[in-house]
């Protein structure tokens, strides 16, 4: 049996979920197909699985029907990924999201549509409430904006609201988006007639870890949104009342170990009641602009990758020295005064006019009264 239809087949048997196949593929030494010659003794051996487990897991893959059934099942999805132009992405192969694969409970199997950015690229989740505000929406636009133009990959779960907002503002900007979805990879509900997911697909990908075909049921939920955390370095919250998935994604990533960030709002607003309650206890850092989220990261989460996509996106970038990409990747999108700059990017300000000069010439950016720069918008 090859490895794709055996990591699927073990995603079947009853009482073992994502964390023990994960325990079972390392107990094996990333060597699947060895499950099939363990007995109940064996499978004992493995962190999580007591005798009732071990034996259940045996009967399973030994008694001919029941396997055969599930081996049938698999392969089936797996010829049926062709219909949608689709992938199926293991826990084993090199291409799986680096940091997905570092949390206790990574999917073993993601089934794809379009591209998955390369696996140590830069990405940050959004998301929010589906009643999104104005305001909430205008946020969104500003953040993705920014954050795209740092090289960074936007994740989201697809819902209506902030998700829609964010996959949208990133594809408006030439961004890379992944949606992370709830339903298999066949069913986009959100999106029935086609509006946004197409362009994802071009520019990104949609991706679950739920079969071809299976029903969306509220249970998927919290799975999906433990995936949209752990496939990034941080999650960011726009818009949230006091209960949500948003906040469910949130506690997932500090479960995680990753960083959260948080809009603040109105304390009128009912969206606003969990994003400020985030930052209220300390459990997410309030952020302005996509400047706040690279500081609180570091410029190394941003260099990288995303200085190699911007020179392929840009070919004035090319020619830039690596101090100067410094620079603009430290500036942001708003104007800047020379003093600031030099505190974010600890160049003197002698130096750093020499830089701005040659930035200047190279047509990267514009001086403006009073020793502000700004980044030409070409370079974005």
């Amino acid at each position: 049996m090859e490895n794709n239809t055996l990591l699927l087949v073990l995603t079947l048997i009853p009482g073992i979920g994502p964390a023990r196949i994960k325990a079972i593929i390392e107990h094996l030494h990333n060597r699947p197909a060895n499950v099939l010659l363990a007995d109940v003794t064996d499978l004992m051996q493995v962190p999580g699985i007591g005798e009732p487990l071990a034996r259940q897991i045996y009967n399973f893959l030994h008694h001919p029907p029941t396997r055969q059934a599930a081996e049938k099942s698999a392969e089936e999805q797996i010829s049926g990924l062709h219909r949608y132009n689709a992938t199926l992405v293991t826990i084993l192969d090199p291409d799986y999201p680096a940091l997905l694969k570092e949390i206790y409970d990574p999917p073993p199997c993601l089934f794809v549509r379009g591209t998955l950015p390369p696996k140590n690229s830069a990405g940050l989740a959004i998301v929010g409430t589906r009643q999104a505000s104005q305001y909430g929406k205008q946020c969104t636009a500003m953040l993705c904006r920014e954050l795209v133009n740092y090289g960074i990959t936007i994740y989201s779960g697809m819902a209506y609201g902030i998700d829609m907002a964010a996959h949208a503002a990133a594809l408006e900007h030439s961004g890379l988006t992944v949606a992370v979805l709830a339903s298999g990879i066949d069913s986009i509900y959100t999106d029935p007639k086609g509006k946004l997911w197409p362009k994802i697909i071009e520019q990104g990908a949609l991706i679950s870890e739920e079969w071809l075909g299976s029903e969306l049921s509220p249970g998927k939920f919290p799975k999906r949104n433990r995936i949209i955390s752990g496939i990034t370095a941080g999650t960011i919250v726009i818009e949230s009342d006091l209960k949500g998935g948003s906040l469910i994604t949130a506690a997932n990533a500090l479960e995680q170990n990753r960083e959260v960030f948080a809009v603040p709002g109105s304390i009128f607003s009912r969206t606003s009641r969990g994003t400020n309650t985030l930052i209220q206890q300390g459990r997410a850092k309030a952020v302005m602009n996509g400047a706040d989220i690279i500081s609180e990261l570091g410029t190394q989460f941003i260099t990288s990758y995303s200085t190699k996509q911007d020179e392929r996106a840009n070919p004035t970038l090319a020619r830039l020295s690596a101090q100067e990409q410094a620079i603009l990747h430290a500036m942001g999108t708003e104007p800047v005064h020379i003093d600031a700059l030099a505190s974010e990017t600890a160049i003197d300000v002698s130096s750093l006019l020499v830089h701005l000069f040659e930035l200047e010439l190279k047509r990267a950016v514009t001086q403006q009264p009073g020793q502000l720069f700004q980044i030409n918008h070409h370079i974005n």
